[in-house]
């Protein structure tokens, strides 16, 4: 008998409906459904919910191999979430880039390095520019996390690649204008988005 078929028996048994069910699970009436009518599995933790609630051994739900199967694919889906969130704390770091002091600016025959509230020496369309791209750097990491944090996966990918074009255009930018301090956090904000995009890659 598959997993579906006994989780059907079991809540039969108990004379429960799938919202009932659900409720004492703790899950939507939606992924009891899911589960009954063998369109997916449930996690390990809601797996040991079921064993409780039902007083039946996790082996008698599951075989061994199928029970490995959900440990990977669950393993690996945590490993996707946290790369996602750590991307989205990665851009809220760009932060830095208006805090620190990167940019230089010269004062009584002086070059003096201060944040980008205090600097004065680029145009203030530069400086305007510098402002959007960071704030916009730092409202996309706050989206990825509270994505990630509410388990939405719709947005996820064109949030990431909005994300990673900023970025490079940030880089490109910082470049042109000869900003050597702020580019150098720039890029290693951008290096470690790819990294962690890459890792992401890796375990679809």
């Amino acid at each position: 008998m598959e997993f579906n078929e006994k989780l059907q028996e079991l809540r039969k048994s108990r004379g429960l409906t799938q919202e009932e069910l659900a409720e004492a699970l703790f899950v939507s009436r939606t992924a009891i459904s899911k589960w009954e009518s063998g369109r997916g599995y449930p996690s390990i933790d809601s797996l040991k919910e079921i064993s409780k609630f039902f007083s039946v051994t996790i082996d008698e739900l599951l075989s061994g191999e199928k029970l490995i199967s959900i440990a990977e694919k669950e393993n690996k889906s945590n490993i996707q979430r946290m790369c996602s969130l750590l991307f989205g704390i990665v851009d809220v770091c760009s932060f830095m880039l208006i805090v620190l002091p990167l940019y230089p600016n010269p004062m009584d025959g002086y070059i003096y390095s201060v944040n980008l509230l205090n600097y004065t020496e680029a145009s203030s369309f530069s400086r305007i520019l510098y402002w959007m791209l960071f704030l916009t750097l730092i409202g996309v990491g706050i989206t990825k996390i509270m994505l990630t944090q509410f388990k939405i996966e719709k947005g996820q990918t064109i949030v990431t690649g909005f994300s990673m074009g900023l970025s490079i255009f940030t880089v490109l930018l910082l470049g042109m204008t000869r900003e050597a301090y702020a580019i150098t956090v720039a890029f290693m904000l951008l290096i470690i988005k790819g990294v962690l995009v890459l890792k992401h890659t890796k375990n679809t």
